[in-house]
């Protein structure tokens, strides 16, 4: 074996320390995102949930004016 079969396994094992290093930056970067991610699309649900109701709501209160005119209107 050559001197120079060490460095090029040293060489070359400090780039896969290096890329492994990297991988898992972008692993744990993306583990934060999918954490964000997941914690908005909670939040838009829950907004969605709540803005469905308010507008079933206001159709109720809508619909109850409605009838209450033809009432006044059929009354006159």
């Amino acid at each position: 074996m050559s001197a120079a079969a060490p460095s090029v396994l040293e060489a070359e094992l400090g780039r896969l320390a290096g890329r492994v290093d990297e991988l898992l930056r972008t692993l744990e970067q993306l583990r934060e995102e999918n954490r964000a991610l997941r914690q908005r699309h909670e939040s838009l649900t829950s907004e969605r949930a709540s803005l469905l109701q308010k507008n079933e709501q206001v159709r109720a209160r809508v619909e109850a004016m409605i009838g209450r005119l033809k009432t006044l209107e059929h009354g006159a």
